[in-house]
């Protein structure tokens, strides 16, 4: 984290700093491990599409930081993090077809990326 976030007014609810890493890299291993499932699953229909939505969804996952912290644009960054939230909810139900459990392993993603949205969006508002 930098000093421009130290500094910024941030929501209730906000976690300690030393929370994002560990939470991320567990959610990383998820969804690798989802990703995994979903391409070895027999029962999967509509690869091309949920490729792409999977593409789209783990492009806009590595621009938000530069987004946010980068450019120091929470309002770019709550853009990008709404086709964030609308992609996972899309991906869910294909890979949970497919296999459930690689859908399963998406739930918690879910959770953490509606509660940064929270975060995003009480920055913008308080800042």
């Amino acid at each position: 984290m930098n000093n421009w976030y130290a500094n910024l007014n941030k929501p209730p609810l906000t976690p300690p700093n030393w929370v994002f890493s560990p939470a991320w890299i567990v959610l990383y291993i998820s969804i690798a491990v989802a990703i995994f499932l979903y391409y070895r699953s027999p029962n999967k229909r509509g690869v091309a599409l949920t490729s792409a939505l999977l593409g789209l969804h783990l492009a806009t996952n590595f621009v938000w930081s530069y987004l946010f912290f980068g450019l120091r644009s929470p309002t770019l960054a709550l853009a990008d993090i709404l086709v964030l939230d609308v992609t996972l909810v899309l991906l869910i139900p294909r890979f949970w077809r497919a296999r459930p459990l690689a859908g399963a392993l998406l739930i918690p993603y879910l959770a953490w990326v509606l509660f940064a949205t929270y975060l995003n969006f009480g920055i913008l508002v308080l800042n």
